[in-house]
This record gives structure tokens, sequence and C-alpha cells, in this order.
């Protein structure tokens, strides 16, 4: 606790932690911004929603190791995402659509631990890091630091946002996926192939988790096992933030990421992820009883 002196003594240092929770919780934020589509419209919490960002990052990784340069590899590490999370969709998810949600839990739980053990045996349990090749900007005489590549992962998560509202508003894909979050069935009465919806659904999820995964293998590392450290933020990114709220995705993510900063900062790098599992604990307990007050209103 003898670093909140320091931040109190030296307020330029919160100024830094303050930054760099926004940046970093863009990141968050762009993983999340699939898991809230999936939920939305298919009703799955998708567990294995780190995984698909841990094989973005080695996609990215020996992308990088072949001489291509890493920035140009996220667009293809979410094409081969998304042709996994399609492939994935065919086998397995199509089976769970509209089914009880722990049904979708328990079957998506099954695809984390299975991509987890393929990335231990073909990749190795070693963690990976790819250099980004962009440059820091520094101010107040180098005491506030923004690495380049979380710059861009914060506009990356700005324009992948601008994007789905586009995407969902103006497309006829976009459409038929937002008549079916609304009414599945009246969909399929007015002629939308939701099967096809479900599957451009899950496969695009699978695409942004793939791009922020080439990022996150830039900013901090990649390894097998690293997944559901950002299964769980997203997850609670949602929860905050709600269905259907891109804005509040954003600003959610830049919550979490100051927050965690400053924990980190405070009690210790340590202490960080106990931190972020206390507070997924305080945002349900918090979440249900507001669910519960309304429930008893409405009685």
């Amino acid at each position: 606790m003898s670093n909140l002196g320091v931040l109190i003594d030296a307020p330029v240092l919160l100024v830094q932690l303050v930054v760099s929770g926004v940046l970093v919780g863009a990141i968050y934020a762009l993983v999340a911004y699939g898991m809230a589509l999936v939920w939305g419209v298919m009703n799955i919490i998708n567990i294995a929603q780190g995984e698909f960002v841990m094989l973005g990052g080695y996609v990215v990784f020996y992308l990088d190791r072949a001489g291509v340069t890493p920035l140009l590899g996220i667009p293809v590490a979410a094409a081969v995402a998304y042709g996994i999370g399609l492939a994935l969709y065919r086998a397995v998810v199509w089976r769970i659509v509209e089914r009880d949600m722990f049904i979708a839990i328990l079957a998506t739980f099954g695809i984390s631990i299975l991509l987890q053990q393929l990335a231990n045996q073909v990749f190795s349990a070693d963690t990976r890091t790819v250099p980004s090749q962009l440059h820091s900007l520094f101010f107040v005489h180098g005491l506030v630091t923004i690495p380049g590549i979380k710059l861009a992962g914060f506009g990356a998560a700005l324009a992948v946002g601008a994007a789905l509202v586009a995407f969902l508003r103006y497309t006829r894909l976009g459409q038929a996926i937002r008549a079916t979050a609304q009414n599945a069935r009246a969909a399929r009465v007015l002629g939308v192939d939701t099967d096809r919806v479900y599957a451009a659904t899950f496969a695009l999820n699978c695409a942004i988790c793939g791009a922020a995964g080439g990022l996150v293998a830039m900013t901090w590392f990649i390894q097998a096992y690293a997944g559901l450290t950002y299964t769980l933020r997203s997850f609670m990114i949602v929860v905050v933030a709600g269905l259907g709220n891109l804005p509040g995705v954003i600003l959610a993510g830049a919550g979490l990421g100051v927050v965690e900063e400053a924990a980190g900062f405070i009690l210790g790098t340590e202490y960080q992820t106990a931190f972020v599992f206390l507070l997924l604990v305080l945002i349900l307990v918090g979440r249900s009883t507001v669910l519960a007050r309304s429930r008893r209103a409405l009685r």
C-alpha cells in the first residue's frame, strides 16, 4: 500500500496509469465486442473466447517469423480465425443454438479445453511475443509513455466498433442479424436464414478475436493457456455494458483497464489477477441484486 503514497506524491504517475489503463482496456473491449454479439444473437456465452485470441496471436507470431510485418499479419489472423470459427460452428455450435444456456456453456468450455490442448501440443507451452515495430510516444519529460502498439489497439477498437455499427445497420446480413437477435422465430417466418446468420455471427466473433490476438501478441505475450484471462475480462465488460451496447463496451473496457492498472500498481502485479476475479464476483453480486429489486418492483 506504500505505492498509494507514491501516487499522491507524484500525480503524473496517476496520469500514466489512467492512460495505460484506457489503452489496455480498448484491447479488452475488442475481444468483448464478439462476446456481446454472440451472446445477444445466439444466447451463447462463449467460454472459448480467449482461445481464439490465443490462436490469432500464434498466427501473427509465425507470420512474423516468416518475414511478414506483424501489423499486416493481423488481417490474416482474423481470416484464419474466421475460418476456424465457421468450421467449429458447422461441427459443434449449431447443435447448441437455442438450447439451454448451461448446455452452451459446457459445450464452449469443451471447445476451450480442446483448443488449449491442441495449442499446447502444436506450439508448446512456451510464452511467445512479437515485436510491434511501433515507436512509443513520450510526454511530460518522459514520465508519461504511450506505447505505439497500445495506441494502435485503441484505434483498432474504435474502428472495429464503428465498422460493426455500420455493418449491422446498413448491410442485408447485418439487418438479418439484428432481426434474429430480436426474435429468431419471427425472422424465420419472414424468410431469414437464421442458420446462416448464426454461422456468420459466430465466425465474425472469432475473426474479431483473432485480430485482437495479434495485438495481444505484440502488446504482451501469448501462451497456450492464456485464453482464460481474456474470456474473463470480456465477460465482465459485457455484463457491465449490457448486450447490444457497443459504446458501453468501450467505456466498460476502459474502466476495467484503469482499475486493473491501478490495482497492479498499488497492490502489486502478483495480486492483479486475484483482484480481477474479486471484481467479477462483486459485479455479478451487484447485478443480481439490481435484477432482484427490479423483479420485486414489477410484482
